[in-house]
């Protein structure tokens, strides 16, 4: 039966509409995330699948645990590398144990000629060295910390490879100041990974590594935009500069007190697993490495 042409305008106002949230909505920005994208000056890498950045060579060296970088590359598969490319789509789960630094804020088998962009920036001066700089404090205030130097790298609605439908926003955000080096992950919408995947950082022999609790299940990956080691959901913050507690550690007894529901609670080894790795994080926070293993040594019952 043919629609009067009220209707019909009915029928084609309703399309604009919608078409109008759709686009709205694919160009709002997640709010943790750093300026990124054309309005932020970005230069935007070329949409080939598992196509690399060139070299970027940074204004200011960046001390990754140790090691002093001046270049570095951001690769389509949603990891950095610093002595070179890699076109790497295979995961390799931390520790590698290899020879290469990484930063890896999503990695997975990103096919960007399907959708989205990769984009990165540097800066050294301006209102986003005055957001890191208020960030980094926030989360270690006992440094007194001023960022010299900020870049920030954006996978912006990329999806997975041979699964569209999977728009997946992530950013890596590196911070110098000085001697001192952080990294932040933010985390919008992230689909579902059908394949391989992993958040976190390795190091040369993985003297230092760290994996996001969860992120190597494909299932766990929109849960990251609510997850975070700094009380901000959707972030994680670390410092990954050159400290004397990061090198030539031993294994140390620490005494920690702490309130459980049921003292009882701890009797049982997955119970333990989960208050270890919540006590992990925190101490990562507040500058633990993340290669270092909790365990248990005894469990003393008091009198609050």
């Amino acid at each position: 039966m043919g629609l009067s042409p009220v209707s019909q305008y009915l029928l084609m106002f309703i399309s604009i509409l919608s078409l109008t949230g759709r686009v709205t909505k694919a160009q709002t920005a997640p709010v943790i995330f750093y300026p990124f994208g054309s309005v932020a000056g970005d230069t935007v890498n070329i949409a080939v699948e598992d196509e690399n950045s060139t070299r970027i060579d940074l204004w200011r060296p960046f001390v990754f645990f140790g090691r002093t970088y001046n270049k570095t590359y951001v690769n389509s598969n949603g990891h950095l590398t610093f002595n070179q490319s890699s076109s790497e789509f295979y995961v390799k789960y931390f520790p590698i144990n290899g020879s290469e630094d990484i930063i890896a804020p999503l990695w997975t088998d990103v096919d960007v000629s399907m959708n989205g962009i990769i984009s990165y920036q540097q800066y050294s001066n301006g209102s986003v060295l005055t957001q890191a700089t208020q960030d980094i404090n926030q989360y270690f205030p006992y440094l007194s910390f001023t960022a010299t130097w900020v870049l920030v790298a954006t996978w912006d609605r990329v999806e997975y490879f041979y699964h569209s439908g999977t728009e997946t926003s992530f950013q890596v955000v590196l911070i110098s100041g000085g001697n001192l080096s952080f990294i932040l992950m933010n985390y919008g919408d992230c689909a579902v990974a059908y394949n391989a995947v992993q958040a976190g950082y390795d190091t040369v022999n993985s003297t230092a590594h760290f994996v996001i609790p969860g992120s190597i299940n494909g299932s766990f990956i929109p849960n990251l935009m609510y997850s975070s080691n700094v009380n901000v959901p959707g972030r994680w913050a670390f410092r990954v500069d050159s400290r004397s507690d990061q090198n030539n550690l031993q294994e140390n007894i620490i005494g920690v007190q702490m309130r459980v529901t049921s003292f009882s609670d701890l009797t049982e080894s997955e119970n333990i697993e989960t208050v270890l790795e919540k006590l992990q994080q925190e101490l990562v926070k507040s500058g633990l490495p993340g290669s270092v293993k909790l365990k248990f040594r005894r469990i003393q019952k008091t009198r609050p």
